[in-house]
């Protein structure tokens, strides 16, 4: 099978309408798998599962959140947007950072991402694999582990269409299922279903009020939910290869809006309406399956184990995708191993088995050593989604002085209310980080993220300029 490398930069040229100058990956992502993938970035297992110990902590008031968190997570694909409109690229944010800041932000950002992704996998692996031994009672879970991670890698092998194609039949599902959740609880909360009566706002007024655990539990309801928001970035990853990077990205961040607002924003509203909020089915069983369950709707767990594990395994395919992709976006720049750079068929494949492998380890290491390296792994990633986040905010600010004076054409999608909206969800970000510090079990995570953040800018600042073609930031003080 004939092999590639990467193309010089200065012998690089345009090969497409927006696409990253030179880039010899496919571009077999097409319009339709781009906007499901936007669509369906939206919806994971952290949504169904995990906002039950948010709904927990904060009772109704988990509302306010997902709209905060919601508001904050706009303004980053905003600023994410506008810059991957303007310059696609595989390597998304870290190219951002490359250009705007300095070799150094690109390398950090961008090998962080890789190393949440590849965690990622390990983590929904585990998950699916639960599910299905709770179906096939006798089976072992790593069986389940190695036939997921084997399919998943050799879809992400062949072509970029494959990735595509899984993806949109996911989204699909998972945003079917959200629809009709969302149709079933407002016909409820209406009282216009058969056999229900509406429940007012009892539950969101009864029990403790609207704010039942007071201030504190409105924060922790707040961490909980900005970790849900994780993988929305994965859209502006896989417009570098579709047809039309610049239009595909336009429209999947013009869309966010609306996409979080209904998704998370209107799905909690509904949970929280119907359910009170300190049931303990909505921890134990999760908060949907225990809203359908108090509709009456039959089976309504087993229902739900398959929309969480269509969710689990979307976001194992996606996060395999997503970091072959940004390992090799890093390599072209010469900022990782030489090797990981080679294509077939224009595809990574040697960054595909990389990535897929560490992915596998991580596995292995969450049954070897569930209470020492796996959980230190799991900490290590913990808030890297908020460092990511916070290089997107500065690269943005940067870049969008230089585009206004070196090519305005550029700017088809400009973040609201710049700078000043920029500035804001900067400090919004810090506020974040200053929570985290606050309590117990995210302040580990807080420090061991920056102890992988650490040491990561050193051997960044030993790389030449970037393609930007302007001198690297000095390192701070």
């Amino acid at each position: 099978m004939s092999q590639s490398t990467i193309t010089p930069p200065e012998q690089q040229s345009p090969t497409r309408p927006g696409a990253e100058a030179g880039s010899p990956l496919g571009n077999g992502l097409k319009q339709r798998h781009l906007s499901m993938i936007a669509l369906g970035g939206v919806i994971g297992a952290g949504l169904f599962v995990g906002s039950g110990a948010g709904i927990a902590a904060a009772g109704p008031s988990i509302v306010l959140a997902y709209a905060a968190s919601g508001l904050l997570v706009m303004f980053v694909m905003r600023m994410l947007g506008e810059m991957s409109a303007a310059n696609p690229s595989s390597g998304s944010f870290s190219v951002h950072a490359d250009r705007a800041i300095g070799p150094w932000a690109g390398f950090t950002a961008g090998w962080m991402f890789w190393t949440l992704l590849c965690v990622g996998v390990a983590i929904e692996a585990i998950g699916a694999a639960h599910i299905m031994t709770g179906w096939f009672p006798g089976t072992p879970s790593w069986m389940w582990v190695l036939v997921f991670m084997a399919v998943f890698c050799g879809s992400n092998l062949a072509a970029v269409s494959n990735f595509g194609e899984f993806e949109f039949w996911f989204a699909a599902l998972k945003i079917g299922a959200i629809a009709l959740f969302l149709g079933l609880g407002v016909l409820a909360v209406l009282g216009l279903l058969p056999g229900t009566g509406s429940p007012g706002a009892a539950n969101l007024l009864h029990d403790g009020g609207f704010l039942p655990n007071g201030v504190d539990g409105l924060l922790v309801g707040l961490l909980a939910s900005v970790v849900a928001y994780g993988g929305l970035e994965t859209v502006t990853i896989a417009a570098a290869e579709s047809d039309n990077p610049v239009r595909g990205v336009a429209k999947a961040v013009k869309t966010t809006m609306w996409r979080i607002a209904i998704v998370y924003v209107g799905s909690m509203l509904v949970i929280v309406t119907l359910l009170p909020w300190n049931d303990p089915a909505v921890t134990s069983d999760g908060p949907y399956a225990a809203t359908l369950d108090h509709l009456g709707i039959p089976h309504a767990g087993q229902v739900m184990n398959v929309v969480i594990l269509i969710a689990l395994l979307s976001a194992m395919n996606a996060n395999i995708y997503g970091s072959s992709r940004m390992a090799y976006s890093l390599v072209s720049r010469g900022q990782g191993p030489k090797a990981l750079g080679k294509l077939s068929g224009r595809v990574p494949r040697r960054a595909v088995l990389a990535s897929s492998g560490f992915g596998f380890v991580t596995v292995l290491l969450s049954y070897w050593y569930p209470d020492t390296l796996f959980a230190w792994l799991l900490n290590m990633v913990g808030g890297v989604i908020l460092v990511v986040w916070g290089f997107i905010a500065v690269s943005q600010f940067v870049l969008r002085r230089r585009m206004e004076r070196e090519a305005p054409e550029k700017l088809v999608v400009k973040m609201w209310g710049f700078p000043y909206l920029t500035w804001v969800a900067l400090a919004g970000l810090a506020g974040v980080l200053v929570l985290m510090a606050m309590g117990d079990d995210t302040r580990i995570q807080l420090v061991f993220t920056g102890g992988l953040r650490g040491p990561l800018p050193a051997p960044g600042y030993q790389l030449p300029r970037g393609r930007s073609g302007r001198q690297a930031a000095k390192p701070p003080p």
